[in-house]
């Protein structure tokens, strides 16, 4: 790579009954989104000790006026750049996310990976100097991180079904079937369920999301 990554978080604002619903079905909307709002503060922090904030980009669907943990969430975006998801499906949102980070070396992620670290996010994006692409496989089957070269290789993205058990293997091939090289990096647990948090926040105890998640679990508000 001859320019320094940037990061990029792709992600809800954590609004009761539209951030975490898989998870809510398991312990409430409100929780839902409360435990939604720790994790985005997590990964912001991680992607801000990677890179540093003038460097960090975050797509954001929603409004972070009614979200939870809102104004906190707004304060630790200074000096990020903030742009709002655009597109008719996931796959051409990430695609317009990463064209809205311009020209260079991008390492994407969602808000599922609370316990991302900076040092995974380095890795990843130190896969760029060998393969065009980075894919970090997720243990059911779909992805949390996504590195590129070139963000407009983003393209590839379109039409590939997301939130499927096949989602790392169909989108792994869509960017080799773009010409595309695609290196892989550490496998990490996505939030979608109760035990997914349970789990996830064992492996971080001592993150923002492991708080909300031991409060939640305990019925502590």
């Amino acid at each position: 790579m001859t320019r320094s990554p940037r990061v990029l978080v792709v992600a809800k604002a954590p609004v009761a009954g539209r951030a975490k619903t898989r998870l809510g079905a398991d312990i409430g909307l409100a929780e839902a989104a409360e435990v939604a709002a720790a994790a985005l503060i997590d990964s912001l922090a991680a992607c801000r000790e990677a890179v540093g904030p003038r460097r960090c980009h975050l797509s954001l669907a929603g409004d972070l006026g009614p979200a939870v943990r809102g104004a906190e969430i707004a304060r630790l975006l200074d000096g990020w750049t903030v742009t709002a998801q655009v597109g008719a499906d996931l796959g051409e949102r990430l695609a317009r996310a990463h064209r809205d980070v311009g020209a260079g070396p991008v390492v994407q992620i969602g808000m599922d990976t609370p316990q991302v670290t900076a040092a995974m996010l380095v890795e990843a994006a130190a896969g760029l100097a060998t393969h065009d692409a980075v894919l970090g496989p997720a243990e059911d089957g779909g992805w949390w991180t996504l590195a590129l070269r070139h963000p407009a290789a983003a393209s590839a993205l379109r039409g590939v079904p997301m939130s499927t058990s096949t989602t790392y293997d169909d989108t792994r091939a869509a960017l080799l079937a773009a010409g595309v090289g695609v290196g892989s990096t550490v496998a990490l647990r996505d939030v979608d369920t109760a035990a997914d948090a349970e789990a996830v926040a064992a492996t971080a105890p001592g993150g923002e999301f492991a708080r909300a998640w031991s409060r939640v679990r305990s019925g502590v508000r």
